[in-house]
C-alpha cells in the first residue's frame, strides 16, 4: 500500500510538470506568434503608404530633400541651413525640383514651389528620390535692385536707332531729379509685374522711383495687347484749333495752365480705377510726376491764335537736333498717378524721329500716343503731339487723330523688389 502511494504521487508530479513544460511551450510560441505578427504586420502597413504625396509642406528646412542658397551681395549664392524668415523672395527661375541622372538634375517641372512667410510649400511632387534646390534672393529699394551688377554707360548719338540687345547695360542721364538711369535698345531684363499686369521699365527716376510703360498681360505680348482697351484708338483731344490742346492737362488761352483733363487723361484715369491700381496707391508716386514740355523751340513765342504756327521745345530737340532731354520747368509737371510716355523718353530708348526700328523694348508694331506737344499748325489750324508710329519709329499726329493708349506710372523710391527682370522671371514689388 505505501509503494502504490509513492508511485502516485510520483506520477502525478511528473504529471504536474509536463503540464507547466506545455504551458511554458505554447506561452513561448504565443509570444513567437505576437510578434512575428506585428513585425509583418508593420512593414505592410508601411509598404501599404506611399513615399511621397502630392503636398509637402517644409517648415525647417533640415531634410536631405532641400538644399538651400541665399544670395551675396555680389549676387552669388552661398549654401544656408535655414529658410530666409523675411527680406528675401524666392528665385523661382533657378529654384527647382529633380531627380538625379548620373550626377546631373533632370528638373521636374510639373513641381512648384511656393515660399510664404517663412515657409516653403513643394507641390506635386510623384517621383521618389526627387530633391529641391530653392534659392532666395534680398529684397532691396527697386532702383538699387534694377542697377545692381549692371555696366553703366552713356550715349552720345541718338540720330541712330539702338537695336542692339542690351541686357545687363543701364544709360546714364539726368532729369529734373537728379541722376536718371534709362533702358535703350532691346534689353530682356526690365519686365515688371504688378498690379496684375506686366510692364517694362523705361527708367529710374533721379529721385529713385521707376518709370513702367504697360505691357498688358504678358512680359512678351505684342500688338494691341500691349495697349489698354484692347487695342482701341483713342483721340488725344476732341478740340484741336488752340495750341494749348497739346496738354495732358491744360487751360484755355494758358501756355502751362493744368485746369483741365484732356480726354486721354480722363481715358488713363478711367482705366486705372477701373483696373484697381488705385488699390495699389501705396507703391505709386504722383509726387514726381510726367514732363508735359510746354515750352517754345528757339525763335518761337507761345501764342493760342489760330493763326499762329508755333512749334515746341521737343519740335526743336527731336526733329532735326536728336538732342533729347530729361530737364522739365515745375509749371509743366503734371501730379498723377498715370500719364504717358514722352518723346524724349522715346528717343532715349533707342528711338529716332523719322526712322523705324523694330528692334527696341517700345517696339509694338501699333500707333501709340506719346504726351509731348510737337507744334500748332496754323494752316490747318490744329494742335499735334508726337506718336510712337507702326514700324516702331516716331511721328506727328494732330490731337483729334486716334492712336494706342499705353500708360505710365512710377513706382516709389520706397518699394522693393525681387526677380531678374527677365520674362521668365519679372521684377516682383512688394
Amino acid at each position: 500500500m505505501e509503494k502504490s502511494e509513492l508511485e502516485f504521487e510520483i506520477l502525478k508530479s511528473n504529471r504536474n510538470r509536463l503540464y507547466l513544460l506545455c504551458g511554458i511551450v505554447c506561452v513561448v510560441v504565443l509570444l513567437i506568434t505576437i510578434i512575428v505578427s506585428n513585425t509583418f504586420a508593420k512593414y505592410r502597413v508601411t509598404d501599404s503608404v506611399p513615399i511621397i504625396n502630392s503636398e509637402i509642406n517644409y517648415k525647417v528646412p533640415d531634410l536631405n530633400m532641400v538644399s538651400l542658397y541665399v544670395a551675396n551681395e555680389d549676387g552669388s549664392y552661398v549654401e544656408a541651413d535655414t529658410i530666409p524668415s523675411s527680406g528675401y523672395s524666392l528665385n523661382t527661375e533657378h529654384s527647382h525640383c529633380g531627380i538625379s541622372n548620373n550626377g546631373e538634375i533632370v528638373k521636374d517641372d510639373t513641381v512648384s514651389i511656393i515660399y510664404e512667410n517663412g515657409s516653403i510649400n513643394v507641390n506635386n511632387i510623384t517621383k521618389k528620390g526627387t530633391k529641391c534646390y530653392l534659392y532666395f534672393d534680398e529684397e532691396l529699394p527697386a532702383a538699387d535692385q534694377i542697377l545692381a551688377g549692371k555696366d553703366i554707360q552713356t550715349r552720345e548719338d541718338f540720330s541712330t536707332p539702338v537695336t542692339d540687345t542690351t541686357t545687363g547695360v543701364i544709360y546714364e542721364t539726368t532729369d529734373w531729379k537728379g541722376t536718371s538711369y534709362y533702358f535703350a535698345g532691346a534689353p530682356t531684363d526690365n519686365c515688371v509685374r504688378f498690379g496684375g499686369f506686366y510692364w517694362r521699365i523705361v527708367r529710374v527716376n533721379g529721385d529713385g522711383s521707376v518709370r513702367l510703360i504697360y505691357n498688358g498681360t504678358s512680359t512678351t505680348a505684342t500688338g494691341t495687347g500691349t495697349m489698354i482697351n484692347n487695342g482701341a484708338k483713342q483721340q488725344f483731344n476732341s478740340s484741336h484749333d488752340r495750341s494749348e490742346y497739346v496738354g495732358l492737362k491744360y487751360t484755355e488761352g494758358s501756355q502751362h495752365g493744368q485746369t483741365t483733363d484732356s480726354p486721354i487723361l480722363n481715358t488713363l484715369q478711367s482705366w486705372y480705377t477701373s483696373s484697381n491700381l488705385d488699390d495699389y496707391a501705396d507703391y505709386i508716386d504722383t509726387s514726381v510726376g510726367f514732363c508735359s514740355d510746354r515750352n517754345m523751340a528757339s525763335g518761337y513765342s507761345w501764342s493760342s491764335q489760330p493763326s499762329s504756327t508755333i512749334n515746341y521745345a521737343a519740335y526743336g530737340r527731336l526733329d532735326s537736333n536728336k538732342s533729347p532731354s530729361l530737364a522739365c520747368t515745375t509749371s509743366d509737371i503734371i501730379a498723377e498717378p498715370v500719364g504717358l510716355i514722352t518723346a524724349d523718353e522715346v528717343a532715349f530708348a533707342g528711338g529716332v524721329y523719322g526712322t523705324n526700328n523694330t528692334s527696341y523694348y517700345l517696339y509694338n508694331n501699333q500707333y501709340y500716343w506719346t504726351m509731348s506737344p510737337y507744334y500748332f499748325n496754323s494752316t490747318g489750324s490744329y494742335a499735334v503731339v508726337f506718336y510712337v508710329y507702326s514700324s516702331g519709329g516716331f511721328s506727328n499726329n494732330h490731337v483729334h487723330g486716334a492712336s494706342g493708349v499705353r500708360p505710365v506710372i512710377n513706382l516709389s523710391a520706397d518699394v522693393t523688389i525681387s526677380g531678374s527682370g527677365t520674362s521668365t522671371d519679372p521684377y516682383l514689388v512688394s
